[in-house]
């Protein structure tokens, strides 16, 4: 089994799954919240296939800055899907979205939105975590 096909077989009943060389990473957190915890931890996961519930380009970024080399998104979006492709890294999906809509159904996931106009990774990074922190103080 390959590391993406291991990595979709043990998605079930998590966010996102990790795989490289059998070993297998998950985690439940919401959103792009696990890569981001995993990159400010240093994890390093360069060569790991990714499995995730939703890729918009806010994950991709996160995916190309971790060294992902495969992604499969149960639900992926137009803009993922080229920015992955874009950095040259092989993705599949089962649904492909025009865009990815947030939690409440109401309008472009504000993420998403964070990056639309962003195509340096580093830059997109950085505007991530301002989203992030600025959205967890509002909580």
């Amino acid at each position: 089994m390959t590391d993406i096909e291991l990595a979709k077989a043990n998605l079930a009943g998590h966010s996102i799954c990790l795989c490289k060389d059998g070993r297998i990473i998950t985690d439940d957190g919401r959103g792009i919240s696990p890569m981001m915890k995993f990159i400010a931890e240093g994890k390093d996961l360069n060569g790991y296939a990714a499995a995730d519930l939703i890729v918009g380009k806010a994950a991709a970024m996160l995916f190309v800055i971790a060294g992902i080399v495969c992604v499969h998104g149960n639900t992926m979006s137009a803009s993922g899907r080229d920015y992955l492709k874009s950095h040259g890294i092989p993705c599949t999906y089962d649904t492909l979205a025009g865009r990815i809509i947030n939690r409440q159904g109401t309008d472009i996931c504000p993420m998403e939105k964070t990056v639309a106009d962003i195509s340096d990774v580093n830059e997109g990074y950085i505007a991530l975590q301002k989203k992030a922190a600025e959205i967890k103080s509002k909580k």
